[in-house]
């Protein structure tokens, strides 16, 4: 799929897909939606995204208005966990993506939506990109889980687990929840940069709120067209981390014995369900 950037419509790009980010570029009315987007976003943030998240935006200055320049951004995040964002074209092939993450690159899109996009764009851009992805990459925890996730896509392309690898992206970098003392919090980037399906993933009756569980997650089927109907919650960053950390191949072996996707609505015996509210806890399916 190609993100029409009018910037490089006749611009080639290498193997890596790298592209100049040409920050000077943007007109007003792009940076105009930049600052509209952030502004109403972190109302709605207000309480829901975990700390970290807001970490994250101070340290990299990411409140001081307009579209960021990643030459200035990577300075302090080169220096905080080593990342840096680099432009890519559109989306890119699974092994670049995983070589750029593995190499503590983090791809991000170029363009910004249109002004009618508010509310929803199919294709990535850099308001989701950097204000999503990039503050969680200045915390250490989760800089080193991206990081052991680019690695270990090699592997999963190898033993053909991409689908499997992909869905544990899906339910953690882009729409994970975490288990907090104040109750369930946001720390996915599709979640955080997302005015209504922040509010939905916390506060509506719909969706399912599971204990996160690896092999559970690698197995159970997302929609990428409407809000999520199965959440996946984490104890903590770290508890992430060493999700990765291990080594899949057994995992791997169990789940090629597996054909049945798990549905989007699907409830297992041993699920622990998260129910709303201003304290997470949790409890089996049987009430115990």
């Amino acid at each position: 799929m190609t993100v029409h950037d009018p910037v490089i419509d006749a611009q080639s790009y290498g193997d890596d897909f790298v592209i100049a980010q040409h920050w000077d570029k943007y007109t007003s009315e792009e940076h105009n939606v930049w600052n509209t987007l952030y502004e109403r976003q972190i109302k709605v943030l207000a309480g829901r995204a975990v700390p970290e998240f807001y970490k994250g935006l101070e340290q990299l200055n990411l409140n001081d208005g307009g579209i960021p320049d990643l030459s200035q951004l990577n300075k302090s995040l080169q220096a905080l966990t080593g990342w840096t964002v680099v432009c890519v074209p559109h989306l890119i092939p699974d092994d670049v993506f995983f070589d750029h993450l593995a190499n503590r690159r983090f791809p991000a899109g170029r363009f910004i939506r249109k002004p009618d996009q508010m509310d929803y764009i199919e294709e990535p851009d850099v308001f989701h990109d950097v204000f999503g992805h990039v503050p969680l990459l200045a915390q250490p925890v989760f800089a080193d889980y991206m990081q052991a996730y680019g690695k270990g896509g090699q592997r999963a392309k190898a033993e053909g687990m991409l689908k499997e690898l992909a869905r544990l992206y899906w339910y953690t970098v882009e729409f994970g929840l975490l288990k907090s003392e104040h109750g369930l919090k946001i720390y996915g980037a599709g979640i955080v940069s997302s005015r209504t399906e922040s509010v939905f993933s916390l506060e509506s009756d719909s969706p399912n709120r599971l204990g996160f569980n690896l092999e559970r997650v690698m197995k159970t089927d997302y929609r990428i067209d409407d809000f999520q109907q199965a959440y996946f919650v984490v104890d903590d960053l770290y508890d992430l981390l060493k999700a990765t950390q291990q080594d899949f191949g057994p995992l791997y072996e169990r789940l090629k014995k597996q054909t049945r996707l798990h549905g989007l609505t699907d409830i297992l015996e041993s699920d622990y369900v998260f129910h709303k509210g201003t304290q997470a806890y949790a409890k089996k399916r049987d009430g115990s």
